[in-house]
């Protein structure tokens, strides 16, 4: 008898010290040049599993996990641990970046967790809130912090590639486009880190160029104004670039897609001439012969041509954008191929072995303050399930593990499925029916009932 009460002990004992484990998320950064640890408090509305089984795919490496903001947060956790960790046994990094713990620490914790993707290699990330002066009152911030992806991608460097995923009855607005087109955008430089002004009076514009060495510099002479106008100089750098096309370069051999890169050499030849001197350079040195082995190819086009062949063709191929013209034209295919809640994101870097995921929509505000009031939302949560199974995958491939590679498809083709079933959120059966025609539980169902479709299809796919 006493066995049987010692036994009863010790698993209580057991199942205290897990549940108080897995109460918190303990994110060590104890790489060089980090903050001190710290030990975020989990926000999850779902409780944690505690009977996970023995049959859930090891993962011998740890993945960075990236917690964002409003609606997405919300969504994010529930696919975490119903749809992720009830399969997968896989270590999590977990860094907060939610608005109030960037504030918090002085947006140590996004540096933080960009490096610890420098570490591991894979990070998932949840939308994140990037404020404005609205969401400095809001949330009464310290200062109006920079957007969390910006800081990532100045660290991590690389390339940002944006991908749809297509769905049968998800009509396309550019009906020709029956295979994905994936968007790789430069996100260094050019505009987005251009000197602008506004001057009042008549004067000389010039650009002066002073070496570090003291040698004798450089000085252009841009414009004489005769009035008052508008001004800017903007750059970018050759190992920038070089790193935006060994990026592109790997993506599209993993893809076995051929590789378009579209500048205005025309016009800025030297700029953009650039752009496509370093391109043409790498790809020779480096790249032909294994693009010949998977018979593609890379070609250098005018983006105005670009443009006209891309609406022209039926996809499946990478096209590698300067900063502004991918900025523009990852919402154009987004929105041609039919929602940005059909969007992938994932930012890969030069190394050709770190790749952070994410959704490449927002927090989707406007359903958060729905939430806020107790109110149902129909919130797309596909995006987000990619950024999971997009960074698994990756991490499957770098660890050689065919299983959680296989699980990661598995739950794409999931999600594609339930849609093609019918079964939807209100964004996409508006993309059918038109959003002022929809009717709950006829065209669309809600988050929750979307969310638990998708993990009871998942766990039939999975023989569960």
């Amino acid at each position: 008898m006493w066995r049987s009460y010692l036994i009863i002990l010790l698993n209580t004992a057991i199942l205290f010290l897990y549940t108080s484990w897995m109460s918190w998320g303990a994110v060590e950064t104890d790489l060089a040049g980090t903050s001190e640890s710290h030990l975020i408090p989990c926000t999850s509305p779902f409780p944690l599993p505690l009977h996970y089984g023995d049959k859930r795919i090891k993962v011998s490496q740890p993945v960075v996990e990236m917690d964002g903001d409003e609606m997405t947060r919300i969504i994010w956790e529930f696919i975490k641990e119903k749809l992720i960790l009830s399969n997968v046994d896989v270590e999590l990094m977990y860094y907060d970046l939610g608005l109030p713990y960037r504030d918090q620490t002085d947006d140590q914790v996004t540096i933080d967790s960009a490096i610890a993707t420098q570490k591991y290699h894979v990070a998932v990330k949840c939308a994140t809130i990037t404020p404005d002066e609205q969401r400095v009152e809001e949330f009464k911030l310290k200062k109006m912090w920079k957007s969390p992806n910006g800081t990532i991608r100045n660290i991590l460097g690389g390339t940002v590639f944006r991908e749809p995923i297509i769905c049968k009855n998800i009509p396309r607005l550019v009906p020709g486009w029956t295979q994905p087109i994936t968007i790789g955008r430069h996100a260094f430089g050019d505009q987005y880190r251009a000197t602008d002004f506004v001057i009042s009076q008549p004067g000389t514009f010039k650009m002066v160029f002073s070496p570090t060495d003291g040698s004798k510099g450089q000085e252009w002479e841009v414009y004489k104004f005769p009035g008052g106008g508008c001004g800017m100089g903007m750059y970018n750098t050759d190992e920038s670039i070089s790193g935006f096309a060994h990026s592109c370069f790997q993506y599209a051999i993993g893809k076995k897609w051929p590789l378009y890169l579209s500048t205005k050499n025309t016009i800025l030849k030297a700029y953009d001439g650039r752009f496509k001197d370093i391109f043409e350079e790498i790809y020779q040195a480096n790249y032909k012969p294994e693009f010949d082995k998977l018979k593609i190819w890379y070609e250098h086009r005018l983006i105005d041509d670009m443009v006209a062949q891309v609406l022209k063709s039926d996809g499946a191929f990478v096209w590698a954008c300067k900063n502004y013209d991918g900025d523009v034209q990852s919402d154009i295919l987004a929105q041609g191929f039919g929602s940005l809640g059909l969007m992938t994101s994932v930012l890969v870097c030069p190394d050709g072995k770190t790749i952070e995921a994410e959704a490449a929509h927002g927090t989707v505000t406007r359903h958060y303050r729905e939430h806020q009031k107790g109110n149902p939302t129909s919130t797309n949560p596909i995006a987000s399930i990619f950024a999971w199974t997009r960074g698994l995958e990756h991490r499957g491939k770098l660890d050689g593990n065919p299983d959680l590679i296989k699980f990661a498809l598995t739950l794409e083709r999931v999600c594609v499925e339930t849609v093609e079933s019918g079964v939807m959120t209100k964004d996409l059966a508006g993309c059918i029916h038109g959003l002022s025609k929809c009717k709950l539980n006829e065209h669309y169902v809600n988050t929750e009932d979307f969310l638990d479709a998708i993990k009871n299809n998942l766990d039939r796919a999975l023989g569960k």
